[in-house]
């Protein structure tokens, strides 16, 4: 599937479309570029928050801790359980408006 492209006044390089769409590249995608002795290898990139692994791991221990809640139709339902169980608490619940 090697295809020729040329480089533009901007060091721009377009990825043929059959390459794009074998690949699942999107506008905005990020693409790592690194030199081999071959030429240059494109290799697509994928981010991750750099605290998103610890606050995985601290999620999955809450889990099996059993430190879950029960599903909520919507945010409403979700606050006032939340008010309800810091009554029980003898907690004042904190009003955000």
């Amino acid at each position: 599937m090697a295809t020729a492209t040329k480089v533009g006044p901007k060091y721009q390089v377009v990825i043929p479309k059959k390459v794009r769409e074998a690949k699942g590249l999107k506008p905005g995608d990020l693409i790592e570029a690194e030199p081999v002795r071959e030429g240059i290898l494109l290799r697509q990139k994928v981010l991750v928050d750099r605290g998103l692994e610890e606050a995985l791991v601290e999620a999955m221990a809450d889990v099996k801790a059993g430190r879950v809640s029960k599903p909520y139709r919507s945010a409403r339902a979700l606050v006032s359980d939340a008010i309800r169980a810091a009554k029980k608490r003898g907690r004042r619940a904190r009003k955000t408006h």
